[in-house]
């Protein structure tokens, strides 16, 4: 075989790899934290990236506080601004315990989110919100230990991108609980939360 061709059917074997691992994540049981991260695929989060106010920001930061962490595009037209407005929705939801949740919106677009424009992008959400962006290499690292999965595509309208649209709830240790489960409004998410929020009772 080519190297070409051998090199584009590794390349799209890995894709694969990558799509199955992302659904089978997005299929985990939600779990309380003392029971984080005990199944066979594990979310190790590992990454450095430069967050839309400048600073660099690494799996350090998911330490301290429950977070969320959620990968999309500016760009996206619709999965990603309706998942950031529900987060948007879940803070006023939360009140006054709203300071102990962070939330990371990973970019998977390096060539055009820029800390600049994921600024401009985040203005339209909750301040809590926090973008992160990087080189294509960091990114991938990124999506790598979180098992996610991302894949630039080309249509009639222009490129765009396929990506895990799951939301990883962590917990204060930052390791991985479980989905976030905004599908239904706000009232799951905020049963999931007392699980990592402890001592408060939210509904």
């Amino acid at each position: 075989m080519p190297f070409r061709a051998r090199h584009l059917a590794v390349g799209a074997s890995r894709r694969t790899i990558l799509a199955f691992l992302a659904q089978a994540v997005a299929s985990l049981p939600f779990c309380a934290p003392a029971r984080a991260q005990t199944d066979p695929l594990i979310v190790r989060p590992k990454f450095s990236l430069r967050s839309h106010r400048g600073e660099r920001m690494s799996e350090a930061h998911l330490q301290g506080a429950p977070s969320l962490v959620f990968f999309g595009f500016t760009s996206c037209p619709d999965i990603c601004p309706t998942t950031l407005l529900d987060i948007t929705t879940l803070y006023a939801a939360l009140g006054p315990h709203a300071d102990r949740l962070k939330t990371y919106f990973i970019s998977v677009d390096a060539e055009t989110d820029t800390p600049e424009i994921l600024a401009l992008y985040l203005q339209s959400f909750d301040p809590r919100i926090v973008g992160l962006t990087g080189t294509e290499a960091e990114l991938e690292q990124a999506r790598r230990s979180f098992l996610a999965f991302a894949e630039k595509t080309e249509g009639a309208g222009g490129a765009s991108w396929s990506h895990t649209s799951l939301i990883y709830l962590m917990d204060a240790a930052g390791r991985f609980v479980g989905p976030l489960d905004l599908s239904q409004g706000v009232s799951i998410a905020l049963k999931q939360l007392q699980f990592v929020l402890p001592g408060v009772k939210l509904i």
